[in-house]
């Protein structure tokens, strides 16, 4: 790494415990300008580690810097950071634009300013029609949205991003990725996380993997493309017409079985990358309806991860 470019969060021997649980184990990194993705199954330590970047969380051991900053006890540093937590924190009765006007006005901002702020953070991530509804009445998908638009009102030069895309329609999901690859080309810095290498691969090659509390590698790891490629990909989805849609994937060959479970679709496929694209074509058509919800366990990382840390 060169002098002019510093790491944006570095960690030296860091380590987190809960009581006899380590969520974070020995951990040394430097994290690049530019956007990093966060790899690992759930249970692996990415929220943690999140929390300890965020400050929301004390190290037990080591240290950790954020923007060349002891972020413990720092609170000017937040004001440079954006933060889309993976679980959801909500006044549930609030619409999605005064939660994110309460939001931006902590960061001293007044009523006024503070409310063209969040309009503009809600329109950037297609809220707008929903912004005077509350969020009680938000799908998981609206939800997602309204965090990141929370995330984002302030303008941060850093943002961390806990599993942002989970739930999210096809649609939502690509105009998100477009725009985290946004944010990196005007110069910030974000640190996302996921349990699906297909979709931290859409939007940077610089990836952390991390299992069990540890750092297994860090820096460009497609070789383990071939490692995801060899277990089945298994995708849930529900939509107004769950089996219209279903049946377009039974002559794909990539498709290796369909099942349903109450409204929806689960699909094991062999081929992420195609089955991603046509299921967004599909969405982006709108012959099926709306597209409600895509999800992805993470058995298929976690088979991964026991085969990495065995072999």
């Amino acid at each position: 790494m060169t002098p002019s470019a510093p790491a944006i969060v570095a960690a030296n021997h860091l380590s987190k415990w809960y009581g006899q649980v380590i969520g974070l184990n020995d951990v040394t990194l430097s994290v690049p300008p530019g956007i990093t993705g966060l790899l690992g199954p759930n249970g692996a330590g990415k929220s943690t580690l999140m929390k300890l970047i965020t400050g929301q969380l004390k190290p037990s051991q080591g240290e950790i810097t954020v923007l060349g900053e002891s972020i413990w006890r720092n609170p000017a540093l937040y004001f440079r950071m954006g933060f889309c937590p993976e679980q959801d924190a909500f006044y549930e009765r609030m619409t999605g634009l005064e939660w994110v006007t309460a939001l931006v006005r902590l960061n001293g901002v007044d009523e006024r300013q503070a409310t063209e702020m969040a309009r503009r953070a809600l329109e950037t991530v297609d809220l707008t029609d929903a912004a005077g509804k509350k969020i009680g009445a938000y799908s998981k998908g609206m939800r997602q949205r309204v965090k990141m638009a929370q995330t984002l009102a302030h303008d941060p030069d850093l943002f961390i991003l806990d599993e942002p895309l989970a739930g999210m329609d096809p649609i939502a999901r690509r105009k998100t990725i477009r725009l985290i690859k946004e944010w990196g080309r005007a110069g910030k810095s974000v640190i996302v996380s996921s349990h699906i290498l297909h979709e931290i691969e859409s939007m940077t090659a610089n990836i952390l993997l991390i299992n069990q509390g540890r750092i297994l590698a860090e820096g460009n790891v497609h070789q383990i493309r071939e490692l995801i490629d060899e277990h089945p990909h298994t995708v849930y989805i529900k939509a107004d017409q769950t089996r219209a849609l279903a049946r377009q994937f039974l002559a794909d060959d990539g498709v290796l079985s369909l099942t349903f479970e109450d409204e929806a679709v689960v699909v094991q496929t062999g081929r992420p990358d195609a089955f991603y694209a046509r299921l967004t074509a599909l969405a982006a058509s709108g012959e099926f309806g709306t597209i409600h919800e895509v999800t992805s366990p993470d058995d298929n990382l976690q088979a991964v991860f026991q085969y990495l840390v065995k072999s």
